[in-house]
């Protein structure tokens, strides 16, 4: 959690961490606190942020009804927040979850920042046993069992063309070769249902996809304080 001395008045975030299960660290953390964002980083294990119940997180709340309740609550609690000034960030596994939780509850979350969003999580699924971290999936097979289940639920096929996050940013570096797809197919769609967003695709040359995360971490927080001050100036 971070909870600033002279915090940014009327606004939050949460924090939803990647595969790595970590709180944020290095340039999100900078960025973080040098916008003095008032920010709660619940921890949830390899959960992919999902509204299934996730035996690794816990047995009878799902993560996505975690963020959605409890730590809603404790962002009021805490910093006397309340929706809609209270804003997803998240990076890979993160990243999807800050945008699938606010495609699905976009009148609670309605902006979200992604940067390398791990869009095709049943990609993971399907190429696991090709790929060296191939065991971080297996929480996803342990909820859907079947790689076109996991897909369905993914935050792309929650994209709904009537009723849509008003703030939405999300950044993927073409150097990133499982993820970035995803993120240029979420864009397509997007862009053909005429959805307003912001979205970064194009790396530097000889970029290399850390780098690429590490260099939009300000944007990606200087997107959550513009947007949620928006968020702020309009009539409800």
């Amino acid at each position: 959690m971070h909870a600033p001395p002279e915090p940014v008045p009327g606004r939050a975030a949460v924090y939803l961490h990647g595969l790595d299960g970590r709180p944020p660290q290095g340039a999100i953390r900078t960025a973080i606190e040098r916008a003095a964002l008032p920010t709660i980083a619940p921890l949830t294990n390899r959960s992919w942020w999902l509204d299934r119940i996730m035996p690794a997180f816990d047995a009878q709340v799902t993560p996505e009804r975690f963020v959605r309740e409890a730590i809603v609550a404790e962002i009021g609690s805490r910093f006397g927040v309340q929706p809609p000034g209270i804003g997803l960030v998240g990076v890979g596994m993160g990243g999807q979850g800050a945008l699938r939780i606010a495609y699905r509850q976009p009148h609670v979350f309605p902006t979200a920042a992604a940067i390398a969003p791990a869009i095709d999580f049943h990609l993971g699924m399907r190429q696991a046993a090709d790929r060296d971290d191939g065991e971080l999936f297996d929480t996803l097979w342990e909820a859907f069992g079947d790689v076109e289940r996991a897909r369905q639920d993914t935050a792309i096929l929650h994209v709904h063309p009537l009723n849509w996050p008003r703030q939405q940013w999300f950044a993927s570096s073409p150097a990133d070769h499982h993820w970035h797809d995803g993120a240029q197919r979420l864009h397509s769609k997007l862009v053909a249902l005429g959805i307003p967003h912001e979205s970064v695709l194009e790396g530097l040359p000889g970029e290399d996809a850390a780098a690429f995360e590490a260099r939009l971490a300000t944007a990606a927080v200087e997107f959550l304080i513009s947007s949620l001050d928006k968020e702020s100036r309009r009539i409800q």
